[in-house]
Formats: C-alpha cells, sequence, structure tokens
C-alpha cells in the first residue's frame, strides 16, 4: 500500500515545485562549476532542501500523523473549560446565559476543578481525530492530486482541498465519536459521571455501542463542513499572504516567519470554521444530553436562534485553536525536517495554454 502511495507522491503536481527548485539550483551549481559560478542561495532555501524523508513516503505520513495528534489532542484538551461552557449554554441557554455567567454559574454550583470536567475523553478523542485528520489529508491530497494531473490540480487546487480534507474528516470522526459522547454527558449532566473509567462503562451499560455513535451523523454535519473550511481557507489563505502581504518569497524567509505566516492564517480559517460548523455543535451537544433524540427532532426543538447560541464563545474557541493547531502541526514539520513545498504555482504548460488563447 505504501509503496504505491509513495510513488503516487514521486508524481504528485503538489511536489513538482519543490522538487523544481531544488533541481534547478543543482544544475546551476553544476554549470557554475565548469564556466558560470553557481548564485547564491540562502539560508532558508538550503534549510528547505535539507529534508529527513521523501515527500509520501511511509515515514511522511507517519510524522504527519504524530503532528496531528499533537495538534488537535493538546490543544483541545487546554480550553476544555471554554468548551464546557459552551456545552452547557447550547443546552441549557436560560440558565448559563453568556460564557461570562455560565462560568459564574459553573463555579458557584460546583467547584474550580469542575472546569476540567471532560479532559480525559477529549484529550484522547481529539488526539484519535488529529491522527487521522492531518494524516489522511496528506493521503488523500497527493492521490486526489495524481488522479488529476498537474494543470487540473493547479486550477481545481479549492476542489482538491475540500475533496481531501472531508475525505479524511470522514474517518477521524468514526475515531472520535465514542470520546465525544462521553465527554459531552460529563460536561452537561450534572452527576452523571466525573471521570472517563466511570463513564466509559456506564455509557455501555445504558445504550451499548450505539451510545458512541448515536451522534456520528451530526459529529459529520458539524466537523465535515469545519475541516473542508479549515484545510480549504488555510491553504489559500497562506497563498494569498505569501503573495499579497509577505514582502518577499517563501523560500527566502526563515521557518519562524514562516511559522508567523501560518498561525496567521490559521486564525482566520478558524473564524470561518466557527461560523459554519456550529449550528451542528449545538444539535450535538443538545443530542448527547437527550437520550433517545434524533438529529432532526432536537433541530426543530431548538429553533433557528437556538441554533445559534453560544456562537460567541465557539468563535475565540475555534479561532485559536485553529491557528494553534496549523502553527504546531507547521512546527514538527520543521522540527523533523519534513518536506513542505512552497504555495503551488501554475504550471508552464498552462501559462503557455493562456498565452495562446490571449494571443
Amino acid at each position: 500500500m505504501f509503496s504505491s502511495l509513495l510513488e503516487t507522491a514521486k508524481n504528485s503536481p503538489f511536489v513538482r515545485p519543490f522538487q523544481a527548485q531544488c533541481e534547478g539550483r543543482s544544475q546551476t551549481s553544476e554549470i557554475g562549476s565548469s564556466e558560470i559560478q553557481p548564485r547564491t542561495i540562502s539560508a532558508a532555501a538550503v534549510a528547505e532542501e535539507e529534508t529527513s524523508c521523501e515527500f509520501g513516503s511511509s515515514k511522511y505520513y507517519a510524522l504527519c500523523g504524530f503532528g496531528g495528534i499533537l495538534s488537535c489532542g493538546i490543544t483541545h484538551t487546554a480550553v476544555v473549560p471554554l468548551d464546557l461552557v459552551k456545552c452547557r449554554i447550547q443546552v441549557d441557554p436560560a440558565k448559563y446565559g453568556n460564557i461570562i455567567n455560565g462560568f459564574r454559574v459553573t463555579l458557584r454550583e460546583e467547584s474550580f476543578r469542575a472546569l476540567g470536567k471532560g479532559w480525559a475523553p477529549t484529550a484522547i478523542g481529539y488526539s484519535a481525530q488529529g491522527l487521522c485528520k492531518f494524516g489522511f489529508y496528506e493521503v488523500f491530497k497527493i492521490l486526489y492530486s495524481n488522479m488529476l494531473g498537474e494543470e487540473l490540480t493547479y486550477s481545481w487546487r479549492t476542489s482538491l482541498y475540500l475533496a481531501a480534507s472531508a475525505s479524511a474528516e470522514f474517518f477521524a470522526d468514526i475515531a472520535l465519536a465514542p470520546m465525544e459522547a462521553c465527554k459531552v454527558r460529563m460536561q452537561t449532566q450534572p452527576g452523571w459521571a466525573n471521570t472517563l473509567r466511570v463513564g466509559f462503562p456506564k455509557l455501555y451499560a445504558e445504550e451499548g455501542i450505539r451510545g458512541f455513535y448515536k451522534g456520528l451523523p451530526p459529529l459529520w454535519l458539524r466537523q465535515i463542513p469545519y475541516t473542508m473550511m479549515k484545510f480549504a481557507c488555510f491553504e489559500r489563505t497562506v497563498e494569498a499572504l505569501y503573495k499579497h502581504v509577505v514582502p518577499k518569497p517563501r523560500s527566502e524567509c526563515t521557518k519562524s516567519e514562516q511559522l508567523v505566516v501560518t498561525f496567521a492564517a490559521g486564525y482566520i480559517a478558524g473564524v470561518f470554521c466557527a461560523v459554519v460548523s456550529h449550528p451542528a455543535d449545538t444539535v450535538v451537544s443538545k443530542l448527547n444530553q437527550m437520550p433517545g433524540s434524533s438529529p432532526i427532532t432536537v433541530a426543530k426543538d431548538l429553533g433557528m436562534a437556538g441554533l445559534w447560541k453560544g456562537l460567541f464563545p465557539r468563535i475565540i474557541m475555534i479561532g485559536t485553536l485553529t491557528a494553534l493547531q496549523w502553527f504546531i502541526y507547521d512546527s514538527v514539520k520543521v522540527y523533523f525536517r519534513l518536506p513542505r513545498p512552497p504555495p503551488p504555482e501554475m504550471p508552464e504548460s498552462l501559462k503557455r495554454k493562456l498565452a495562446e488563447k490571449q494571443a
């Protein structure tokens, strides 16, 4: 399996700008050794060439998956208190009201320790989700781009990002669903369970396997649009920032400068993600609070206004989360010296075709 994926990755248009950049420098150096002096190459560009593995290799995918574990597991666990209050606002807006009052009520009725309720299923569930989300995204992006070919990959790159991220998230949510079901019940049903060790077997005893996966369809409705926006918006924002905002090419930027661009693009993408996926997130929270209910019934009961309860804290949470996730993920790639191709450029063959049409 991995040998075929490696061969696919070698032919992928996503890696060709990176290969062409390296090959071009190599050829220049060879010519310079006999007749022409080789051109000066910046330290950032040299560092970019020194990679620890081949693009699309099994090691590449494994380390991308590891980056996903860290980026999703750490960030989601860090914002558990905000997530707890957000979920409670969604399921009982009359009691908790807004984010500030939600914290006040929680601290008054329980304790400071209660703000960490649900951290264990969050850490485990979102680590598993991150593994599949980022790892499979790299797999599907390379796979689909090879199917399209160089020119269509560039022309349809936004659609490709959307398709690859949707495919990856489909599998990521299957990994997340059991822990998400435990987390929401722990956070929104006082007295149900205070730890995962108690909650997991209790949920199985009450509802069986179905209890872990009955929230999967609305989870797909929440997470797939979220992830499609997260990856497509991020990819195109990075491309736009380097083209219109950053005053020098990416190859001349230091790793630190590149990570700043990553963080900025991640936050912009996160704001859009929160808005797109919020109604489904509200349904998931309410569904796990009401055993025996269905997504359609919950949505009707909430109404249009109820579906948007808790949006502001979720924008803060998801914007920060998404920015930090991309920052951590890209930092892992930098640390392990993984291949990081630059933003896609129009293929020469497509440039010629467009020039011929305009002539």
